[in-house]
């Protein structure tokens, strides 16, 4: 509190003073789970839990992927990336919101925010322009097999998923300089984790102006490559629908079905969280959404991609079986 009875001068250095702390804070505080002691080692078990499933599979796809040498193909290779993305994205939030809650704290240094939201968006643009390539090599497998080895060779898989991992880069570097350019009027952001729509609220100028027009970009480009997988399905169903034996038809989609129900888990969980009136939801509400996008699919995507491939089960059996013998 500033006193009214101070000179000037100093009355001027202390409203400069608490300005400056706000505008540039040295943390933030996250929204906690609950204030209940037993509450919050439970949040910090089921958590841990979840995070010990996503990175256990994850792994397991880059293992199974990077030493069996069936699974040196462009499909593979292209899911090996997703693995490692989704296991940088289910790294960015967990392990720190685990240890708020083991340690009953809510802080979060301004550094650590800023390289939550950096990586959050590297991952999360990564993913979805990975996830455009995929749909671009089953299509070139299933509607041009004679050249698929020529097209889809060594040098140019490298390349797109090279191109994946810069444009998210890229995106993310953008996004953290746009969110935190801007002032700030608290340093409560209502979430668990630092999300760029509750830290825009906290804004005190309008500067947040600029990170929404990124957003608003974003979108369009985002909507430009569901259009684009849209399409690529739409000619990979007809040229399926061709195949004169059921057996190949259902061999081709086999391919398909995984990457096509992660790609609609990412687009609908990206909608529900974006997508909606921000004023009548509530934290509860808030959190649920972000747990959908943010955790979610890289739990899920293990599951997905090796529930029905038969070459990702052999090539686990045959890790778990070449551990049993070197034992």
């Amino acid at each position: 509190m500033v006193s009214v009875i101070c000179p000037t001068g100093r009355l001027q250095l202390d409203i400069e003073s608490i300005m400056s702390n706000l505008t540039s804070p040295s943390e933030f505080l996250l929204m906690e789970f609950s204030d209940i002691r037993e509450l919050q080692i439970l949040h910090f078990f089921v958590f841990l839990a979840v995070y010990l499933i996503a990175v256990t599979g994850n792994l397991l796809i880059i293992i199974a992927v990077a030493f069996d040498h069936n699974l040196h193909t462009p499909m593979y290779f292209f899911l090996m990336n997703l693995a490692l993305m989704d296991l940088g994205m289910v790294s960015i939030t967990l392990p720190k919101t685990m240890a708020n809650s083991l340690l009953n704290t809510r802080s979060i240094s301004y550094s650590t925010c800023v390289a939550q939201v950096f990586f959050l968006f590297f991952f999360g643009w990564s993913d979805l322009v990975l996830l455009t390539i995929m749909a671009h090599d089953r299509y070139v497998a299933i509607c041009n097999p004679l050249q698929y080895e020529t097209i889809m060779h060594r040098g140019v898989c490298i390349q797109m998923a090279a191109s994946a991992w810069i444009a998210g880069m890229l995106y993310g570097a953008i996004n953290s300089g746009g969110t935190f350019a801007i002032t700030f009027c608290s340093i409560m952001i209502d979430q668990f984790f630092c999300e760029v729509p509750e830290i825009l609220k906290l804004s005190c100028s309008d500067m947040y102006l600029v990170e929404i027009s990124i957003l608003i970009v974003a979108c369009f480009i985002a909507l430009g490559f569901f259009i684009f997988i849209i399409v690529t399905y739409m000619q990979i169903f007809a040229a399926v629908r061709k195949i004169p034996s059921v057996q190949g038809q259902k061999k081709a989609l086999s391919t398909c079905l995984p990457h096509l129900t992660v790609v609609s888990l990412l687009v609908f969980s990206a909608i529900f969280t974006y997508v909606r009136p921000q004023s009548h939801t509530s934290p509860e509400q808030n959190v649920l959404f972000a747990i959908t996008y943010a955790i979610l699919p890289p739990v899920l995507n293990p599951f997905i991609y090796s529930m029905r491939n038969k070459e990702i089960k052999n090539a686990l059996l045959k890790l778990c079986d070449w551990g049993c013998f070197q034992k």
